[in-house]
């Protein structure tokens, strides 16, 4: 009888568990708007995929299309108050396509829609008007899947 009523107690708490926890973001649920701005400092995470949380069913606030980490030429700090653009040709050529602010931290992200069709060729502005330019072309938006992974990360002056 005692085994019985603990059992009984034990899934009435695992019921109870399952039927009052909610995840932070559930698979087939609308995006959450989750645009960085100058000034910002609600991110996190510096230098982390950024990706791993924001996407469909993750924890973070909103699927992030592009999002990363801009640091100091130093690499010692996130540089502040930049800009990330995104175009259509080398060197800050073509056709602007988007254009991202980096926060007070260094991070950068957007749930906006980014068509990476043809690939897009990422420069990043710092404060101080220094520019850096990604020679080659990107896919795909989870910038610190590779930067501060298997190459550099991304600095400004």
């Amino acid at each position: 009888m005692k085994n019985k009523l603990i059992t009984m107690a034990m899934l009435a708490a695992l019921f109870s568990a399952m039927v009052f926890t909610q995840s932070c973001e559930k698979e087939g649920e609308g995006n959450e708007t989750n645009i960085s701005r100058h000034g910002d400092d609600d991110s996190h995470n510096m230098g982390q995929n950024c990706m791993n949380c924001h996407k469909n069913g993750g924890q973070g606030e909103g699927w992030f299309n592009v999002a990363g980490t801009v640091y100091n030429a130093a690499f010692t700090s996130g540089q502040p108050n930049g800009t990330v653009k995104l175009y259509t040709g080398p060197d800050g050529t073509g056709t602007l396509k988007y254009t991202v602010e980096v926060d007070s931290k260094g991070n950068f992200y957007t749930t906006e829609d980014i068509d990476f069709s043809g690939g897009l060729y990422p420069s990043v502005t710092g404060t101080s008007g220094d520019v850096q330019y990604m020679g080659t072309t990107i896919t795909t938006g989870a910038c610190n899947s590779c930067h501060n992974v298997s190459t550099s990360k991304i600095y400004v002056n």
